[in-house]
């Protein structure tokens, strides 16, 4: 879905390559280009349907996935990329879902699209780059996923020549483990089935449990000795069933305790909304013995410093 001017502007200033997902957008690359008088270097992401084996909404490589081109269509579209204007073909791309926890899907997509790169090169391609994309997992709670040491040499075993650029993008496995999200206990609900931890945090801070069924480790910042062990749903007041940190944890807490949210510093801020019109919190950078406030805090001024009243609604 790349807009007019995100590709205008990317051609200004000289991106090493566009990944295109589909022949309407290599044509309209193709038309920006030749109008700006630009070169554009594009690989074609391809679709190697491949099953992730991960949460649904996450997996990117099967056919019925809106991402890429088949790759069974993928060297018609090279075709078509080398006939037209101001185009450069120099890679091919894919990315088969994120957090993976086994190297087996990576390694049969790699397979797959290795293929097809040593088959466009043989018909006179000459293509250089290979996107490898990204989707490599972390532990959250008891996954065990392979290391990026691990990833690459076995890429590196199937690699074909030394001179290939191969890109890799492992975004979560270097951002994830750097962050959690710190929660302040308000009240202990005891229900007739269950006990509820209500957090100051919610689904608008955190969305990977409510739109991923994603689980987190949480730990009171402070051992509290004094009080008894019990299984909660940690909740948030936002006005959604949805809205949860985590279910059945075992903690020993007590109202003003504040908690940590393992595992946030991927797909945590970034995901983070002001639904029901909640400021979202401070970013802190914790560097050694040193604390930086990297983000302020969000005020209700700034929530709606974009909004405008309009003049009043006259009484009837």
């Amino acid at each position: 879905g790349k807009l007019d001017h995100e590709i205008a502007r990317a051609l200004e200033v000289g991106v090493g390559c566009f990944n295109v997902e589909s022949k309407p957008e290599l044509e309209h690359i193709s038309q920006i280009a030749s109008q700006l008088g630009k070169t554009a270097s594009i690989a074609i992401r391809v679709n190697p349907n491949i099953d992730a084996g991960t949460h649904p909404y996450i997996s990117t490589g099967l056919k019925e996935n809106k991402f890429g081109v088949d790759i069974s269509e993928a060297p018609l579209l090279y075709d078509l990329a080398a006939k037209l204007p101001h185009i450069k073909v120099i890679g091919i791309a894919c990315h088969i879902g994120s957090q993976l926890t086994e190297l087996q899907p990576f390694l049969d997509a790699f397979e797959k699209v290795h293929d097809l790169f040593l088959s466009l090169n043989t018909r006179g391609f000459h293509l250089t780059r290979m996107d490898c994309g990204g989707g490599l997992g972390v532990r959250y709670l008891e996954e065990n996923p392979p290391s990026p040491a691990e990833y690459v040499t076995e890429l590196l075993k199937r690699l074909s020549d030394d001179s290939v650029h191969l890109i890799l993008e492992p975004g979560r496995a270097i951002a994830a483990n750097a962050g959690i999200l710190v929660t302040q206990v308000i009240y202990l609900k005891e229900a007739l089935h269950k006990n509820f931890a209500i957090v100051d945090a919610a689904m608008n801070d955190l969305l990977r449990p409510a739109l991923y069924q994603a689980e987190q480790d949480i730990v009171p910042v402070v051992d509290d000795d004094t009080s008894a062990l019990q299984a909660y749903d940690v909740v948030g007041p936002v006005c959604e069933t949805g809205d949860f940190l985590g279910k059945a944890r075992l903690l020993a807490i007590k109202p003003k305790d504040f908690l940590a949210v393992r595992t946030a510093g991927a797909y945590g801020f970034t995901m983070s909304s002001n639904y029901n019109s909640r400021p979202r919190a401070a970013e802190i950078l914790v560097d050694g013995s040193t604390v930086h406030v990297i983000r302020e805090r969000e005020t209700i001024e700034t929530l709606f410093a974009g909004e405008k009243l309009i003049g009043a609604i006259a009484p009837n």
